[in-house]
């Protein structure tokens, strides 16, 4: 009997063993099915997926709003480098024909100013892929400019040469009207890039030109006796 009964006691203890791991096998099958497919699986890969998709989507906004442009960016770029080289050129004719010091301080500045932004701009066609205006490329029989997309206020062959055999207070009034002209042009086209621009530093300039250039025009008009 007590052997009889010690073996009912191994079966029974090695049955409950049994279903144990069966019950501990449907578990684990249960867990990896879950980390594939399950919302435990979910939660084990959602945090290592959604930090990286939220930095992609970062990048790639940063990368739009710093590299995005559009037709109007590289019209306002190709057009305001020779308006820019024009202005530069018109100031440089200052020294030694100027009398007055203002007019010779303004051509000063008007080149530190315009110099840097044909640097700049030829910069952002380089890197758009698109042609920098050749130098001398508009000779100034052309700058009725009707066909380069209103670009306005830039000086006539003859204007020039005006301005070239012109000296004293001559050249000073020449320079300054001309100047004034030039100027509105710029102001402009700086204004169609501020509205139909994509580029957000030529945006910038765009509203840096606007500014500076207005506020010349007002010291030259000043300068000419019509504030």
């Amino acid at each position: 009997m007590i052997r009889k009964r010690s073996l009912m006691r191994r079966t029974a203890v090695v049955a409950a063993a049994g279903a144990a791991a069966l019950v501990l096998a449907a578990c684990g099958g249960s867990g990896g099915d879950g980390g594939s497919a399950g919302h435990g699986g979910h939660a084990a890969t959602a945090p290592s997926s959604a930090p990286s998709s939220a930095s992609a989507s970062a990048s790639a906004s940063a990368s739009a709003s710093q590299g995005q442009h559009n037709a109007a960016d590289v019209a306002f770029a190709k057009g305001m480098i020779p308006h820019h080289r024009q202005a530069v050129e018109m100031a440089d004719l200052a020294p030694g024909r100027a009398r007055s010091a203002e007019v010779q301080k303004l051509a000063a500045d008007i080149k530190k100013a315009q110099d840097p932004e044909i640097r700049t701009l030829s910069g952002w066609l380089t890197s758009w892929g698109e042609d920098v205006p050749a130098e001398g490329a508009m000779d100034h029989s052309t700058h009725d400019m009707s066909g380069m997309g209103g670009m306005g206020g830039m000086m006539t062959a003859e204007e020039m040469t005006g301005l070239e055999n012109a000296s004293g207070k001559a050249f000073d009034t020449a320079f300054t009207e001309l100047m004034i002209k030039h100027h509105e042009g710029a102001v402009e086209m700086a204004r169609t890039e501020q509205a139909d621009g994509a580029h957000g530093p030529a945006r910038k300039m765009a509203v840096e030109i606007i500014d500076s250039q207005s506020a010349e025009i007002e010291q030259m008009n000043a300068l000419l006796g019509k504030d």
